[in-house]
């Protein structure tokens, strides 16, 4: 069937509408909704799941523990931990090879936390860090840590220092990512990678000779382990954890 043409009144006002249209695009997508990385797949579908549920701490256990401390709480659908020290690191139930990891965080004034993965509950490692490696979740404008590159936020802690300060003010949102795959380890902050190094490979035990963990002889050897958050005696605050499995 023959379309008929548009008539020149009415390309105008097509035409005319066309910038709302983009504007309202634009409005609706808010100011934390930056591009995000790009997964292995190029979206965010496939084999993601969750790892927080919203309403209670199952899943989580503290380290080395049956449960976790009453400390960690969940309020309105986040994971807060509070302050004041003694709650302990809590894991993931389950342990991860190659993954994807997803989450928001939010940090207290002067606040400082982690993220630790490829975490092993050895005889010998009585904390998550005598093991797991680290994505930093700091203040960095009022923690000590902040003066140390290698210790900000987004940093795998004491290893390499973020590559750009993509970390938001306290008390804003922070969307986090950390991939582990083909002996590679990537930190995103706030849709940018920081932090892309080897692991596993003589350059990582280089690495590694250098830092803190040169005296932690299982630090950093296990190609699997739970996912820790850390307590590291501040408020902190974690939402929309998600995973994937790459193995």
């Amino acid at each position: 069937m023959t379309r008929k043409a548009l008539s020149p009144l009415r390309n105008a006002l097509l035409l005319a509408a066309v910038p709302a249209m983009l504007a309202a695009c634009s409005l609706s997508q808010g100011p934390g909704d930056e591009a995000r990385p790009m997964t292995l797949a190029s979206d965010m579908q496939d084999g993601w799941r969750s790892l927080f549920n919203g309403r209670d701490l199952t899943g989580w256990r503290g380290y080395k523990k049956a449960s976790a401390s009453t400390k960690w709480r969940v309020e309105d659908g986040v994971l807060t931990l509070e302050a004041g020290g003694g709650a302990g690191d809590i894991v993931s139930q389950e342990e991860f090879g190659e993954f994807e990891l997803s989450l928001d965080w939010k940090i207290s004034e002067g606040g400082n936390s982690g993220i630790i993965y490829l975490v092993n509950e050895a005889d010998a490692a009585s904390q998550t860090y005598n093991t797991g490696l680290e994505m930093q979740v700091l203040d960095n404008d009022r923690h000590p840590d902040g003066k140390l590159a290698s210790h900000r936020a987004g940093a795998l802690y004491d290893l390499e220092a973020p590559s750009a300060p993509m970390v938001r003010p306290v008390g804003e949102w922070n969307s986090a990512r950390i991939l582990v795959h083909n002996g590679r380890v990537e930190h995103w902050l706030n849709g940018v990678k920081v932090v892309d190094t080897s692991y596993g490979d003589d350059a990582w035990r280089t690495k590694v000779a250098g830092s803190k963990f040169a005296s932690m002889p299982l630090f950093g050897t296990f190609s699997r382990g739970h996912i820790a958050l850390q307590d590291h005696s501040d408020q902190v605050w974690y939402r929309n954890i998600r995973i994937r499995s790459l193995d």
